[in-house]
Parts: C-alpha cells; sequence; structure tokens
C-alpha cells in the first residue's frame, strides 16, 4: 500500500457513503469507519516501510496538471509527511467511532468529514504549492456545514467566524504564492524550485510575514486565534477533534514547508516576533483556560497554548526546535482528538451539560468510572507529564528554544505552571468533586461506555503513551523529513 491510499480512500469513501438509500443511512458510519481505517493502515506501512529501508527513494507521485502554468500533481511522502499522515488516520478513526451514535444526516455528516480527512492528507503530501493550496482549500466548505449543521453552542456563529478567518488567511497564501511564483520566474509551483529561487531581500521582508502568516492563522497563533475555541465549542465531537487533532496542523505545516524555506531571510527577520507572540499564545491561551466556566471551552484554549509551542519550535528554526514542533502537533492532535471526545461525546451526550459546576453534580468517578481514568489519563498527557507525547514534544522544543532565546524560557515555564493549574481544576471539578458522604449516593445513573468508545479513548491513548515512552520511530522519521533539501536554506545539514 503506497500513500495514495490516504487520499483515495478518503474521498472514495465520501462518495460511497452517499451512494446507500436513506432506510440504510446507519451504514454510512461502516463505509466511513472502513475508509478511515484504509487510509490509517497505508499511513502506518508507509511509516514502518520508511523505517526499514531509511536509505530508499522517498515514494514520489508527479505527473502534468496544468502544463502552461508549471503547475502539477506532484505527492511526495518523506518521514515527516508520513507521521502527520499516520497522525491523521488515527484522528479520522477515533473521530468516526466518537460518532457512531449520530443520527441526523448522517450520510451527509460522514461525506463532508472525509471530505476534510481527504484535503488534509493532500495537503501532508504535496510538493507542488498550487496543489497544496488546492487541497488546503477543499477543507474550508466541509468544516463549515459540520459546524453550521450538526453544531451545538452559536453554531452558526462559530462557522462563520472560522469560515472567514479561513478564507482571510487563504488571500494572504495566496499573494505571498504568487508573489514567489513571479519572482521564480513564473515556470513552476514546485515547492524545491521556488525554494532554490534568489528572492531580493526588500521582498522577502514583506512576503515572508504574508504568507507566514497565512498559514499560522490557522495554526492558531496569538492574536488571531478566536476562531479557534469558538469554532471548537460550536462544532460536533468528531468535527472538534479534526479542527484540533489535524486541520490546525495544517497552518503549522503550511509555515514550515512552504514559508519558511521559501523566504529564509524574511525568516531571520521575523522570528523574534514569533517566538514572542508564541509565548504570549502560551501563557495566554493558559490564563484564559483557567477562567472557563465550560469544558469544551477550556480544552479550546487550551489548544491555542499548546500550539504555541508548535510555533515557538519553528521560530528557533534549529533541529531541535523543528523537530519538537512536528513532535507537539502529532503529540497535541492525539491529545486534543481525544479529550475533545472525552467532552463532547463521553460526558456532555450523557450529562447534557458541559458546565464545570454542574458536572460536579454528576461526580464522574462514582457514576462513570471509565470515562474519569480516561479523563485523567488525558489529563495528564496535556499536561505534559513524563511518559505521554506531550513531555517528549515539550521538552524538545525548549532545548531548542534555549538555544536561540534562553530569556524566553521563563515565559514558557510560566505558561506550563498554569497548564497544570486549569488541568487540575477541570479535573478535579468534572470527575472529583468534593462532596460530603451523604451526598455520594445521590450522583444520577450513567450509560456506561459503549464499545467504539473505548476502542477509540485506547487507540489515542495507546498512542500518546507509545510516543511517550519510546519516541524513537518518530523522531526518525521526522529527522529524514528535516534532512529534505527543501530545509537545506533554514538547517544545513549537521
Amino acid at each position: 500500500m503506497t500513500p495514495t491510499w490516504t487520499i483515495s480512500s478518503a474521498f472514495a469513501g465520501a462518495l460511497l457513503v452517499l451512494l446507500p438509500p436513506a432506510r440504510m443511512a446507519g451504514s454510512a458510519r461502516i463505509i466511513a469507519l472502513a475508509a478511515s481505517l484504509v487510509g490509517m493502515i497505508a499511513a502506518a506501512l508507509s511509516c514502518l516501510a520508511r523505517l526499514n529501508h531509511p536509505d530508499a527513494p522517498v515514494w514520489r507521485f508527479d505527473a502534468p496538471w496544468i502544463p502552461c502554468m508549471g503547475i502539477r500533481f506532484h505527492l511526495a511522502a518523506d518521514g515527516l509527511s508520513l507521521t502527520l499522515l499516520l497522525l491523521t488516520g488515527l484522528i479520522a478513526v477515533a473521530g468516526v467511532l466518537f460518532s457512531w451514535n449520530v443520527e441526523k444526516r448522517p450520510r451527509a455528516f460522514f461525506a463532508w468529514f472525509l471530505t476534510i480527512i481527504g484535503g488534509v492528507y493532500g495537503v501532508f503530501l504535496s510538493r507542488d504549492a498550487f496543489l497544496l493550496f488546492v487541497c488546503y482549500e477543499i477543507v474550508i466548505l466541509p468544516k463549515y456545514m459540520l459546524i453550521a449543521i450538526w453544531g451545538s453552542t452559536n453554531r452558526e456563529y462559530g462557522a462563520m467566524k472560522l469560515t472567514m478567518y479561513s478564507i482571510g488567511a487563504s488571500a494572504l497564501i495566496l499573494i505571498g504564492l504568487v508573489a514567489a511564483y513571479a519572482a521564480a520566474g513564473a515556470t513552476s509551483f514546485d515547492l524545491l524550485h521556488l525554494a532554490g529561487a534568489d528572492y531580493p531581500a526588500a521582498m522577502q521582508a514583506w512576503a515572508f510575514p504574508v504568507l507566514f502568516l497565512g498559514f499560522a492563522v490557522l495554526a492558531g497563533m496569538w492574536p488571531f486565534h478566536t476562531w479557534a475555541p469558538t469554532g471548537h465549542v460550536a462544532a460536533p465531537t468528531a468535527a472538534s477533534m479534526l479542527l484540533a487533532g489535524v486541520v490546525m496542523k495544517l497552518g503549522a505545516f503550511g509555515a514550515l514547508c512552504v514559508a519558511m524555506p521559501l523566504f529564509e531571510q524574511g525568516l531571520g527577520l521575523w522570528k523574534p516576533l514569533i517566538a514572542g507572540l508564541a509565548v504570549v499564545g502560551i501563557v495566554y491561551g493558559a490564563l484564559t483556560a483557567l477562567a472557563q466556566k465550560d469544558l469544551k471551552f477550556v480544552i479550546g484554549y487550551s489548544s491555542v497554548s499548546h500550539m504555541g509551542f508548535v510555533l515557538l519550535g519553528l521560530a528557533a528554526a534549529n533541529h531541535w526546535g523543528l523537530r519538537g514542533a512536528v513532535l507537539q502537533m502529532i503529540s497535541h492532535g492525539v491529545i486534543a482528538g481525544l479529550l475533545f471526545g472525552i467532552a463532547g461525546r463521553v460526558v456532555y451526550e450523557r450529562t447534557r451539560t458541559r458546565d464545570l459546576a454542574a458536572l460536579r453534580g454528576f461526580d464522574l468517578w462514582r457514576s462513570l468510572p471509565g470515562a474519569a481514568v480516561a479523563f485523567t489519563l488525558a489529563t495528564a498527557a496535556s499536561m505534559g507529564l513524563p511518559g505521554f507525547s506531550g513531555f517528549v514534544a515539550e521538552i524538545s522544543v525548549i532545548v531548542g528554544l534555549w538555544k536561540v532565546y534562553p530569556w524566553l524560557t521563563v515565559g514558557v515555564a510560566i505558561g506550563i505552571i498554569i497548564t497544570g493549574a486549569f488541568s487540575l481544576r477541570a479535573l478535579q471539578k468534572t470527575c472529583f468533586p468534593a462532596r460530603p458522604p451523604a451526598d455520594a449516593a445521590t450522583a444520577p445513573p450513567l450509560p456506561p461506555l459503549t464499545w467504539p468508545e473505548i476502542s477509540a479513548i485506547g487507540l489515542l491513548l495507546a498512542v500518546s503513551l507509545a510516543i511517550g515512552i519510546y519516541p524513537k520511530p518518530w523522531v526518525v522519521l521526522i529527522d529524514d523529513g528535516l534532512r529534505s533539501p527543501l530545509f537545506q536554506s533554514i538547517l544545513p545539514l549537521p
């Protein structure tokens, strides 16, 4: 199985779920799960093949698309892309499992869901800037539809705000790509060709922030982050998992693989500001999460804080920083997907509330112990405790940051402390409320965890633990990608 199976399975699945008649709409979830499993298995097998044969040529598919403009259908899968493909497959499978109870128009729901997955796969594989932009845009409409139709709190506002931010950011990306294409001779959109062009320093000074900002908006960079908590809260569970788990990673991937290699001199001028904004985002997101009363808002603002580590690693622009940034992309995708799955599907669907004060009355440790254990482990992973993926990722970013901006580690340390505070506060109020012994029996009974929920929780927890305990395979794959000629202008080979 080659990496093309990831894209093919997603888009084929999006079409196949529409075929069953309305009376057999429940079969849509089976088709969606099968398509997601095919993509995840293809990504996993591709990762294993790369680990077993590290000196083999990188898999590519390259064919003419719009020859008159030098646009090609160029896909490639180095180690870095493969890790993100696997992340996408994991979130896709878990998202379908957490959406097993969707009854409202399930065929349309899973069709939009799989279309997003296909677009995400396409971005991570694209090596032609125009193709990458097209795949990037494919994701916008399905995001809006999932939130506007199947969402909850202020769903129309949340969907429209996310869409407007996405369109505005896409306009910046298009300006930056067209400028690079024109300055490079208007002969090709190939990323290696664009990265090898000699752009004037004056152009890089304005083109880099335009292009980087276009991608960083979707990565949740402060102060352009406000779409994220609103969108997360308004979205249905699977869409929240996609937004936090993989869609925010599209922005970080574009910043790393497009903006930074194309305009390396511009990166040198602007990276101190990027690092500063990233630290502000870490602290601001944590402080705001600490003040929230809605469980999904807590997780939403924690995503802003954790994505700050990704941007911080990019700003460090050294081996440790970039490696840590990609590890954090993967770690946050898994952990945020797990947290949103538990909060949206397991907790909210049973209690019909996300209010922390109201959840205290359900005493989940007694009424739903499986969910309490899962949420406790997910919280530990989110806090970056040793043994989980968050620790490996954050320590890598901090080491990279120390090499270039050691004074900023003080702000990062403050953010980590506040992260512990809001995480433990949410955990205590949700699962371990302080209540008199006489009231211990008053917690209402709740339905036990279902097998799809247990499977999704187990899958994501296992991945976070696997990375935290033995990160070497992931590091090897990421380093393989960072040795690509694309990054040699900003990251010379050691």
